[in-house]
């Protein structure tokens, strides 16, 4: 049974899966949630050397998150254990600096960048856009290119999610002129849909009613019970929902957007944004990034390196 198979087969039990509350919060000071990871990773000597004396002393990694988005990061069976991409990503990256991550639930999205900004975690992962208004208050490893959205809508019939070679883009953005379609409150998936919107306007054609949800979970739960038509974000978690949604929703388009980078969290200006990139393009190389990705069904998101802040915005090959 592939790791993909397992977690849809736990998650048609839980009410994760679409009501999207995990129920808890958690100080950072607390010894840190625990976590599954089915990757092993050695240390190396010369890059944890270089991890702040603060951190090195401690011997930990201090990690925020925001755990309702699977297969990104979310509570696994046991509503306690923290699993997913971002999981095995990041705790491949601490292990590699010879740190043991301590996974912190930040109790919204929106808490993410403030506590990061004031210090109360050393990093952070809850798919987070690079954007230069984010960079002017924290640091940025980049791991992951989002450039495929998906669009959900209700549907009556049976629709199987879209497998790896399904997920190449189909539609047109123009295709939602005059549509309500909701999107997830301050992400840049709802900045696309409001730029689109413009776009339609400026070509003589209606725009597009944006409603905001607070989480991607309840913006789907919104579909599921009609309040709005459809629903648009990342396209690795929306074709999940439809998944286990028991045909109750469809994927209803894929779009590809310029580059929008998903990055890893980190305090302005810290010595640990260097350090944390060569950890992660040493993964790269050795392929255990790679394989993370694959185990998730996600290697069409592969950076071909982690870039740090400004250099993320940058075309490629800059």
């Amino acid at each position: 049974m592939t790791r993909r198979t397992m977690l849809l087969l736990l998650a048609c039990g839980t009410a994760l899966a679409l009501a999207g509350g995990t129920g808890f919060a958690q100080a950072p000071e607390a010894r840190g949630l625990p976590y599954k990871t089915a990757f092993t990773v050695q240390a190396v000597p010369a890059l944890a050397a270089q991890v702040p004396a603060r951190i090195r002393q401690a011997g930990v990694l201090t990690i925020a998150t925001n755990p309702n988005t699977p297969p990104t990061v979310f509570v696994a069976e046991d509503n306690r254990t923290l699993a997913g991409r971002e999981i095995d990503v990041m705790s491949a990256v601490a292990h590699r600096l010879g740190l043991e991550p301590h996974w912190v639930n930040a109790g919204g999205f929106g808490n993410i960048v403030p506590g990061l900004a004031s210090g109360r975690y050393d990093a952070a992962l809850a798919n987070l856009s690079v954007t230069a208004e984010r960079l002017k208050q924290v640091d940025f490893v980049s791991y992951f290119d989002s450039n495929r959205l998906g669009l959900v809508r209700a549907t009556a019939g049976a629709q199987a999610a879209p497998t790896q070679a399904q997920a190449a883009p189909n539609a047109d953005l123009m295709s939602l002129c005059g549509e309500t379609v909701g999107a997830g409150s301050g992400t840049t998936n709802a900045d696309v849909l409001a730029r689109q919107s413009e776009a339609c306007k400026a070509a003589g054609r209606a725009g597009i009613s944006i409603p905001l949800f607070p989480s991607r979970p309840a913006g789907v739960q919104a579909v599921m019970s009609g309040r709005v038509p459809g629903f648009f974000g990342p396209l690795e978690g929306l074709r999940y929902m439809v998944s286990i949604s028991r045909d109750t929703l469809t994927m209803a388009g894929v779009f590809e957007v310029p580059g929008d980078f998903v990055g890893i969290g980190l305090q302005k200006d810290t010595a640990l944004t260097p350090v944390v990139a060569q950890a992660l393009n040493s993964l790269i190389q050795d392929g255990t990034y790679t394989a993370i990705l694959k185990a998730w069904d996600l290697e069409y998101g592969a950076v071909p390196q982690a870039r740090e802040n400004g250099a993320i915005l940058e075309p490629a090959g800059k």
